[in-house]
């Protein structure tokens, strides 16, 4: 099946992928379930809604919801009558939300619940091109989504839709996401069907997808990661279920048993940790069967470089061990798509060692979305890169700093009302500059070192990458997150928020009274735990990389507290900001 625009989609559904799942979502605890017909059908009543609004393609809408097979009937409807939309995601400030809805002059805007009522309301006077807001979850005197699907089925004209579906082009602007990035105020990425198409097409084979497979979702759909795999799901006519939220995937993965999900490295992490935790619980011969399967896993090679006697113990660990960590992930899982960070090799090397395979990709919001993925096939995947760049994308890397450029139909239009933006960042030659820095491993796989703005000096005059020894640290299952310190200072150190998580069982096997989580950031043992990791991790650092001093925080860094962005990157001058005083202490002191 041949589309251009994104929509297009929409035509296999009506033959070649007939099913009752395409979506599916958890109401009252139970599967609901849309077929292919309801795709087509709510799609279509949430264009002539739109456009008995009177809406037009000079419009914009928002959405502002959490995952739920109602965010893709507002996202092709809005396609089918060419009105942008402006995905926002729900936990946005009230200042952001108020600056995206007034640039964008959103005309209507499609939200979730009440919550996210409660912030329009805050800010009504405020946002005066805003006409319309319909609720997926009843609000009184608001127009419920069920209102407003009965105003499209009265006001259906199927001629008029056909007529405007054939007047979009490949070239016409489908979306403006709003990125939060690490600083500064949100800039609004122009994005086309044909960015999105291209992306959708250069990857249709990275895996062995088939249209039986199931996928979970979980990640925002607001964001061009989630959204555009989530899209490919559907052109490749794979039944997608939404995750209840973070705490349930666990839960969801064993109902549904999917083929595939996406990712970001945190949330493999704690996979990580959860199966670590289980395993140093073991005793006598289970623990001993536990701990040699894990130093395998850790000497794992791929495309059996390891030698016969390494297969014939991994087989004799796969049915001991690595099948039950399958099994926790559903038991069918072909593969894991992980981006947004950078994942950790060791992680990596564990879990394709465990037959779980994690296939690491690069992009960003500007390439829609993938610019390189490591994937299946013969020799594409090398651990620690982000695989070969996709066709039609070409990439180099400069001379002078090593920053990654991009150039192809993947990138961005430019960002909207904002060409003094777009000019940093687009060169004469159409290349997009990406902030990151980068190499090629073996001259074919990506591999990225850092971000340019991330990386600093110390007074002495050295360099240091923060991502590579921030990924380190999460080695240790005690620490959560961590941040690098030092610019211009005589060293390097970090602020660390530790999993209480974690922390508390191990106070619980350890007859360790709890308290609070403030308190237990000052414990001693916890202290010597996370110092003792930084000691080992020092050793595998250059002398200027190490750390001299740490600082233990009592709170959680979240998306809602403004340290993190949508896909959890580490907003560092908010984080600093926010701890100056733990920060200033550590170089307060002299060696």
């Amino acid at each position: 099946m041949e589309i251009t625009r994104v929509f297009d989609i929409l035509e296999s559904y009506t033959t070649k992928f007939r099913k009752d799942d395409v979506l599916s979502a958890k109401e009252n605890k139970q599967w609901k379930k849309y077929s292919s017909d309801d795709l087509i059908n709510y799609s279509n009543l949430v264009s002539y809604g739109l456009l008995a609004l009177g809406l037009t393609d000079k419009d914009k809408v928002a959405i502002i919801s959490n995952n739920r097979p109602e965010w893709n009937f507002c996202d092709f409807g809005c396609q089918q009558v060419n009105i942008v939309t402006v995905p926002i995601f729900p936990t946005i400030s009230n200042t952001d939300l108020q600056f995206i809805l007034n640039h964008a002059e959103v005309k209507a805007v499609f939200i979730s619940d009440k919550a996210i009522y409660t912030k329009l309301v805050a800010i009504e006077k405020e946002i005066p091109h805003l006409k319309h807001i319909i609720s997926f979850n009843p609000i009184e005197g608001i127009m419920s989504f069920a209102d407003f699907l009965e105003l499209g089925k009265q006001n259906e004209v199927a001629e008029k839709l056909i007529e405007i579906k054939a007047s979009i082009f490949p070239s016409n602007l489908l979306t403006i996401l709003y990125t939060s990035g690490t600083t500064g105020t949100p800039k609004g990425v122009m994005i086309t069907h044909h960015n999105l198409v291209s992306n959708i097409l250069a990857v249709q084979d990275f895996a062995p997808f088939e249209s039986w497979w199931k996928a979970l979702s979980f990640l925002p759909l607001n964001h061009v990661y989630e959204r555009m795999v989530c899209t490919l799901y559907l052109y490749k006519g794979i039944s997608v279920y939404y995750a209840e939220g973070l705490e349930t995937i666990g839960d969801n993965l064993k109902e549904i048993r999917p083929q595939i999900f996406v990712s970001v490295p945190r949330l493999i992490e704690r996979v990580y940790e959860k199966i670590t935790a289980t395993g140093e619980k073991l005793t006598g011969f289970k623990r001993k069967i536990f701990d040699w399967s894990m130093r395998l896993a850790n000497q794992y090679e791929l495309n059996n470089q390891n030698g016969m006697w390494y297969k014939i113990q991994h087989k004799i660990a796969d049915k001991l061990v690595f099948s039950k960590w399958r099994a926790a992930v559903g038991g069918e899982l072909v593969c894991i798509a992980s981006g947004g960070a950078a994942l950790n090799p060791k992680l990596e090397r564990i879990f394709l060692c465990a037959n779980i395979i994690c296939l690491q990709g690069y992009g960003l919001t500007e390439t829609c979305v993938v610019v390189s993925v490591n994937h299946f096939g013969e020799d594409n995947i090398r651990i620690g890169t982000c695989g070969p760049v996709i066709d039609n994308v070409s990439v180099k890397i400069a001379e002078e700093d090593g920053e990654i450029l991009v150039k192809g139909p993947n990138v961005m239009l430019g960002y909207y009302k904002n060409p003094e933006a777009t000019a940093e960042v687009m060169d004469s030659e159409g290349w997009f500059h990406t902030g990151d820095v980068g190499t090629f491993i073996e001259g074919r796989f990506l591999k990225i070192t850092d971000r340019k703005k991330e990386i600093f000096k110390t007074s002495a005059g050295k360099y240091i990458a923060p991502l590579m020894i921030e990924n380190k640290l999460k080695e240790c299952r005690y620490i959560e997150q961590s941040m690098i310190v030092g610019e211009n200072q005589k060293f390097a150190s970090a602020v660390i928020v530790p999993s209480f998580t974690n922390f508390k069982e191990y106070c619980k096997d350890h007859q360790i009274p709890w308290t609070t989580n403030e308190e237990m950031s000052k414990h001693e043992e916890l202290k010597r735990i996370i110092n003792e990791h930084v000691k080992i991790m020092n050793k595998s650092l250059a002398p200027y990389e190490q750390l001299k001093r740490v600082s233990i925080l009592s709170k959680e860094w979240s998306i809602e507290g403004g340290e993190l962005t949508p896909k959890m990157s580490l907003k560092r001058k908010v984080i600093k900001e926010k701890n100056m005083e733990a920060i200033n202490k550590i170089f307060a002191v002299e060696d």
